[in-house]
């Protein structure tokens, strides 16, 4: 990811809190000379239970959702995401998950659906905020990521 967007800084970064998140822009973070803002607003879909494989079993049963359908925290969880990244004033990278990346996608796509999109990992995709009203401008490399 780093090799790929290095001509294209430096910008700010803005990751979940999650390692996984820190671990994937810190070659950015160290080519750039910035530090990633940790947004808690873009972390990983809030699942209600703990456990490993309920939460397994859960995502999966998202796949074919719709928005519409979820109960309120999700939609709540679903417009913190718009909120932080239709805050965001300039360029930024925003390095996030796959339910995180699909609110994004759908929304400016118009699109209800929880999973309009199949993210690979460190896919690129780009989206454009105009105040607040986010446009896709582009894709980036789909797979069909496994929901362990």
């Amino acid at each position: 990811m780093a090799a790929a967007l290095a001509a294209d800084g430096p910008l700010p970064i803005v990751v979940s809190p999650l390692r996984r998140t820190r671990e994937t822009a810190a070659a950015l973070e160290r080519m750039w000379g910035v530090v990633a803002a940790v947004e808690p607003a873009v972390g990983e879909i809030r699942a209600p239970v703990d456990d490993l494989a309920g939460r397994g079993t859960w995502l999966r049963g998202l796949h074919a959702g719709r928005w519409s359908e979820q109960d309120d925290a999700l939609r709540h969880w679903r417009a913190e995401v718009l909120v932080a990244l239709g805050a965001l004033e300039r360029t930024t990278v925003v390095v996030t998950h796959f339910f995180g990346i699909n609110v994004a996608v759908g929304a400016a796509c118009g699109d209800d659906r929880l999973v309009c999109f199949r993210p690979d990992h460190c896919s690129r995709t780009v989206i454009e905020n105009d105040a607040g009203r986010l446009r896709l401008v582009r894709l980036g490399a789909e797979d069909s990521t496994p929901v362990l």
